[in-house]
């Protein structure tokens, strides 16, 4: 077996290329937001002979299409609030009750700890899309797009979730435009509360641990705050990550779905990867995982066993098209930000953008 490396910015691009020739990688990382579209033009193998028995259900339901299990995940994650808690402490702020905290403490939380801690430091930066919008639907009880792929949001509740963000932006606390243009896209290492320019940002949880490392500061992951200011209504879910298809044109197909079995269900695969994929999804890896773990990696891990035991219902498997919507949110956003749009009318081309991706 031959490993193929290649930059995250231009894989896709790239695997779209290979798999148009029929020369796709025998196995490869997928990610939620194309297994539908490779699935539907029967790219992918299925792999619902792989042994998943002792994986946490969500990690199978993430790759499961009307085509068949067509990825598998090693690891599961969980939306959060990553704190720096050296710049509250700095600020003589306490950390937040996130299990009670709605949206109208977090903006005030984030002018206090802005307004104790040096200029050009930040209480909170802007929620990472389109985890965002996804988040605040669910909180109103809405889903992004239905169970068949279609898309759910109106133009109507896409208003008022960028006036929401937009009004979130303009309170104190919070950085200006160019500041968010320009951390858009950074990893953790390079974000500002890693660098200590903000004290929170929307991350994975298990982002949380690296970052920590990078920045010498302890990373505390938080409930994103809701609308009602009880945990359980915050929306959050437990979603795969870094997840592995195989291609249905590989000439080695059990080979294919053995490795993939024996990386998600190896206790010496998953000690070797520990939670750089997620919090390990087999059960049973999990446990040896984390016999060993520190503690910025037991942090995450409790925080995504608390989501577990808040969520009522996870989220549709993406629909083709998924993969563009990051972009669409965020030069929606970007408009209203830089005063070139109302929300309004932000909202409405988002809508068209996001259903021509669909189509």
């Amino acid at each position: 077996m031959e490993a193929e490396y290649g930059d995250r910015s231009g894989c896709w691009d790239k695997l779209a290329t290979q798999s148009a020739g029929d020369d796709a990688p025998d196995i490869m990382q997928m990610d939620e937001q194309y297994i539908r579209e490779y699935a539907e033009r029967g790219a992918l193998l299925d792999l619902s002979d792989v042994d998943t028995s002792e994986f946490q259900d969500a990690a199978v339901e993430g790759g499961q299409t009307e085509e068949g299990l067509m990825a598998v995940s090693p690891g599961v994650v969980a939306f959060s609030m990553v704190a720096n808690t050296d710049l509250y402490e700095e600020a003589g702020v306490e950390l937040p009750d996130d299990s009670t905290w709605a949206w109208e403490e977090y903006r005030s939380i984030a002018a206090e700890v802005a307004g104790g801690t040096d200029d050009g430091v930040y209480g909170a930066m802007n929620i990472g899309e389109p985890m965002g919008l996804q988040i605040w639907l669910r909180q109103q009880g809405e889903e992004l797009f239905t169970e068949g792929g279609e898309l759910s949001l109106t133009v109507e509740q896409d208003a008022e979730y960028v006036e929401f963000t937009q009004e979130m932006l303009e309170s104190d606390g919070f950085p200006p435009a160019d500041f968010i243009s320009e951390n858009r896209g950074l990893g953790p290492e390079e974000g500002a509360p890693g660098t200590g320019a903000a004290a929170i940002q929307t991350y994975w949880a298990t982002q949380g641990p690296p970052l920590a490392a990078s920045s010498g500061v302890d990373m505390e992951p938080l409930d994103v705050p809701s609308s009602s200011g009880d945990a359980a209504d915050n929306g959050a879910w437990i979603k795969g990550s870094m997840v592995l298809s195989a291609s249905a044109e590989t000439e080695h197909p059990e080979e294919a779905k053995e490795f993939i079995e024996v990386f998600a269900n190896s206790q010496k695969a998953g000690e070797i990867n520990g939670m750089e994929r997620g919090l390990p999804a087999n059960l049973d890896v999990r446990e040896a995982v984390l016999e060993d773990a520190g503690e910025p990696e037991k942090k995450a891990a409790d925080y995504i066993s608390e989501v577990e035991d808040q969520v009522a219902s996870g989220v549709p498997v993406p629909p083709s098209g998924f993969g563009q919507f990051m972009n669409i949110v965020i030069r929606a956003e970007s408009e209203v930000n830089f005063d070139r749009q109302e929300p309004s009318e932000a909202a409405e081309s988002m809508v068209s953008e996001l259903e021509s991706a669909l189509q």
